[in-house]
Formats: structure tokens, sequence, C-alpha cells
């Protein structure tokens, strides 16, 4: 599946149908800090919340700054429907240990 594969199931909440294309995307390159963080919120919306931690530490790892708050300032579009998808994985982001400061 294709980034936009991957990033358009996350953002519908298609949890349980990314986590295997995000491991192989981490298979594939372990210094994308985004795919860890999109694999730690699906896995945080499963209810797998030690994996999801394990995974946002990989990804805090490679990008020490990700907050929250940045994540949310930087969307690229202001339209509803795509920032309330998005809200979808802050929860999960949330949920798993993002830092929300």
């Amino acid at each position: 599946m294709a980034l936009l594969g991957w990033l358009a199931k996350s953002y519908l909440g298609e949890h349980e149908a990314v986590v295997g294309w995000l491991r192989k995307s981490i298979d594939a390159n372990r210094n994308s800090s985004w795919v860890y963080f999109f694999l730690a919120a699906s896995l945080a919306h499963l209810g797998r919340l030690d994996e999801a931690r394990r995974e946002l530490k990989a990804g805090l790892a490679r990008n020490l700054k990700f907050t929250i708050p940045r994540f949310r300032a930087a969307a690229s579009a202001n339209n509803a429907v795509y920032l309330a998808q998005r809200e979808g994985v802050i929860e999960g982001l949330r949920m798993g240990g993002v830092p929300t400061g």
C-alpha cells in the first residue's frame, strides 16, 4: 500500500487494516518518525496501549520535538472532514502518550 493509502486508511479510522502496512513501512525505513506515530495512534485505538507506547517511544527518538499541538498546527488543509479525521489520529496519539504541550 502506498503512503497515501495507509495515510488515508489511518484518517478513516481503519486501524486494523493499516497496522501491517505501517510495520512493513518501518521495516523498509526505520528513520521515518511519522510511520511510528501513525502506528502508535492505530494501536492505541485498537486498545494495544503497550505496543502503542513502544512505537511512540521509537518515533519520539527520531523526532524529539513532536507534540500534539505541533501535529495539529501542521494540518495541510482546513476542510472540516479532513480536520475531523485528523482529530481521530490525534486522539490515538493522545491515548498512546504523545506530549500535549
